[in-house]
């Protein structure tokens, strides 16, 4: 979709929250049930709280779900990100290629170690590193390609697997939105020298908050093992290197294993619920979804909407209904830290900017909303169908006509 060049006619709208609409269907709800509970208050009767039998059985679940050798257990994503760059030796003067469409974690990791993000385009349709930009981003300083998953779709790990074979790198995978995600070689995360994984709440699964950094690299699971507990070694009070509180505790870890052995179940609701929205909101003037891609864990359900004017209405009409929306992040270089510090400038990336919901403006909404997630029933397409059977109202009033909406 063109991004629109025109200031979009009519008066400002106020999306601000309203007290009087209590929110019925929220951004994003955790899918929690009894087998949830249960296992998080076993983990209260017994006397290890950390880095005990739940850890190490939720790390192994993860092993087998995304086929690779080591999963280490984290306090985060952006914590399982920071002790990847760490363990493939990133720091002062290196360089390392990424985008700048993404959550800001995955480049702050590198500013954590003095490694300098270099920024190239994505690919328009995907919305991902575009490998022959990124590419065509190296230079003689460059040590690493760290690629995004975004939203859940996964990148073109073959094609970035050649480039860094050609020149001789390593990837990092930032997969915190993409657990369960295939790509042509394997599951998302587990095709580079490291991948990470997110579980915070409005995440795939969830533990609270959590992540999971898996390698097929012995030396990157030792080097991650070992920073994560302040760099302990193999004895208690020794230390060998200088490290981080980044554990996992027994509880979080509990909660992971619980929502992993469900995990089937919950993807499978995502991917139903994202494509009954896709069905339903084909054929709409002026919003536009993403593709569906192969492979592809839903994250988020991303909407593009024509204009600003036209996205905020869509978002009062949906608020003034009890339902929830979000706006998602502009690009990484446009932020202060980054404009300020190293002199980004808009025009630098123009496809990552066209994406920029200033701009080209991108709704979400948590696609488990569609399969009555939450509130312990089984698979159904009635919040989705209700999402946009309460917006007939008001999506009339943004050039969408009675007849698209009839079928709902």
């Amino acid at each position: 979709m063109e991004r629109a060049i025109e200031k979009p006619a009519g008066p400002a709208v106020d999306v601000t929250p309203d007290a009087r609409v209590p929110i019925e269907i929220p951004l994003s709800r955790p899918d929690i049930t009894d087998v949830e509970r249960s296992m998080v208050m076993a983990v209260l009767d017994r006397p290890t709280l950390s880095l005990g039998p739940e850890l190490e059985a939720f790390e192994e679940g993860v092993a087998r779900l995304t086929g690779a050798k080591h999963a280490v257990g984290v306090s985060s994503g952006t914590a399982g990100l920071h002790l990847a760059v760490r363990a493939l030796d990133l720091g002062p003067g290196d360089e390392v290629v990424t985008t700048p469409f993404s959550f800001i974690a995955s480049s702050n990791c590198l500013l954590y170690e003095r490694v300098r993000p270099i920024f190239a385009d994505i690919d328009p349709t995907s919305l991902n590193l575009d490998p022959r930009a990124a590419e065509a981003a190296i230079g003689a300083k460059t040590r690493a390609i760290l690629v995004v998953h975004v939203f859940g779709v996964p990148a073109d790990m073959e094609a970035f697997g050649r480039i860094a074979g050609r020149w001789g790198l390593p990837i990092i995978e930032d997969a915190c939105e993409a657990l369960g995600a295939r790509t042509p070689g394997g599951m998302a995360g587990a095709a580079g020298d490291a991948g990470v994984f997110a579980f915070y709440p409005n995440k795939q699964i969830t533990t609270g908050e959590g992540g999971m950094l898996v390698t097929n690299r012995d030396d990157v699971a030792a080097r991650a093992r070992c920073e994560r507990n302040q760099g302990r070694g193999p004895e208690w009070t020794r230390f060998e290197r200088v490290g981080f509180n980044y554990r996992m505790s027994e509880i979080h870890a509990a909660l992971g294993r619980a929502q992993l052995s469900r995990a089937s179940e919950i993807l499978a609701r995502r991917r139903r619920a994202a494509a009954l929205y896709r069905e339903l909101l084909a054929g709409i003037p002026g919003v536009e979804t993403l593709p569906d891609v192969p492979g592809a864990s839903p994250f988020v359900f991303v909407i593009r909407a024509e204009t600003p004017h036209l996205r905020d209405r869509i978002r009062e009409g949906l608020r003034r209904r009890g339902i929830e929306t979000g706006i998602y992040f502009p690009p990484i270089h446009l932020e202060p830290p980054y404009r300020d510090r190293f002199g980004f400038r808009p025009g630098q990336f123009p496809k990552a900017e066209d994406a920029d919901p200033a701009g080209d403006p991108l709704l979400h909404g948590d696609p488990r909303r569609g399969d009555g997630a939450g509130r312990g029933g089984g698979p159904r397409d009635g919040p989705v169908r209700d999402v946009l059977t309460r917006a007939r109202k008001h999506l009339p009033e943004t050039n969408v006509s009675e007849s698209v909406l009839g079928g709902i």
